[in-house]
């Protein structure tokens, strides 16, 4: 079972008001989440006190939704609440990602699902960005675009030809023919290079180091942040990376910078790998991290650092779960 919410405001006490807010706020949910009447259990509406003329429930039924059980309920008053508020909770019998309804006045009861906004997540290797980012992302209701996956692409195409990584001229001879799509399905990021879905090969370790080297040219990174500023300007979006607050998404809505030792950051990663099946040593690991950390921080173009504004967190002591609710709690504040 699936609980959808929603809420819309109406002008003032009126009969004809409250039906036609009613109406527009199921159709949107029903549109929205891609529903069938038939699929609603229940229907359950709660109005402000200054809301007498009317029962939402009883506008539910006139709009053509008879076939669940329909309930209303008056709130309480609450000082400094919306007024002239009808909220809603639909009980649906299938299990889908529900899409949250606010219309009208309630727009400003949930701007974190109503109002488009971007989070930009910097840190090193390791440091638990893209986790995190996945999980906001998934925790909002908004898209991941994971900006790490579309370099690592670029860095698979320049070792499936055989380039020379080092050799500036012929990565960017190999961006003129790039053929990188982004697609998006089921709420999640599929890379495809070449018409082909790398999403799993772009993991692969050799990948990584070869993606923290090409990445170091301009002409890789501006065909790419080409691509990411188009998408974050559509929608709302977490990025993650190491220059998305100070390049990329420099006007970011929220931004984060991650960090912890090179020493857990080595583990987290060898966990990982270990769990995907890959034989991967440990000290290894850890050089690696420590010259990606040098290679992001030194390299002329977008270098690895902290924007001016940006809230800087140290996870090496933190679980994800502390850390996820330290920057909902940061973003909330502002929201």
């Amino acid at each position: 079972m699936t609980v959808i919410r929603g809420a819309t405001t109406i002008l003032c006490d009126d009969k004809t008001e409250i039906r036609n807010a009613v109406k527009e706020l199921l159709a949107e949910v029903v549109s929205q989440n891609e529903i069938k009447r038939e699929e609603i259990l229940s229907i359950v509406f709660s109005s402000t006190s200054d809301i007498h003329s009317y029962y939402p429930a009883k506008a539910a039924r006139e709009a053509g939704f008879e076939g669940c059980s329909l309930f209303s309920a008056v709130e309480p008053d609450i000082e400094g609440g919306l007024q002239l508020c009808i909220r809603v909770m639909i009980f649906v019998e299938k299990n889908i990602q529900p899409k949250h309804v606010y219309l009208r006045g309630a727009l400003s009861l949930r701007k974190d699902i109503t109002k488009k906004i971007n989070i930009a997540i910097d840190g090193p290797a390791g440091s638990g960005k893209s986790t995190l980012a996945k999980r906001l992302a998934r925790d909002y209701k908004i898209l991941y675009l994971d900006t790490g996956a579309m370099y690592r692409a670029c860095a698979l195409k320049a070792l499936k030809e055989g380039a020379d990584l080092n050799d500036e001229v012929a990565i960017c001879e190999l961006m003129h023919g790039l053929s990188l799509d982004i697609d998006y399905a089921n709420g999640g990021q599929r890379t495809i290079l070449d018409g082909l879905d790398v999403s799993e090969e772009i993991r692969e370790p050799r990948v990584s180091m070869a993606a923290s080297t090409v990445s170091k040219y301009p002409c890789v990174r501006i065909k790419m942040v080409e691509k990411q500023r188009e998408i974050a300007g559509r929608i709302s979006c977490v990025l993650d990376g190491r220059d998305i607050g100070t390049y990329v998404l420099p006007a970011a809505d929220f931004k984060f910078f991650l960090t912890a030792s090179a020493d857990v950051r080595a583990k987290r990663r060898f966990d990982e790998l270990k769990a995907k099946g890959y034989e991967v040593d440990l000290e290894k690991l850890k050089a690696e991290i420590v010259l990606r950390d040098e290679q992001d921080s030194s390299r002329e173009f977008a270098p690895l650092k902290r924007a001016e504004d940006a809230e800087e967190i140290d996870t090496s002591s933190m679980s994800i779960e502390e850390v996820l609710a330290f920057l909902k709690s940061k973003i909330q504040e502002r929201i």
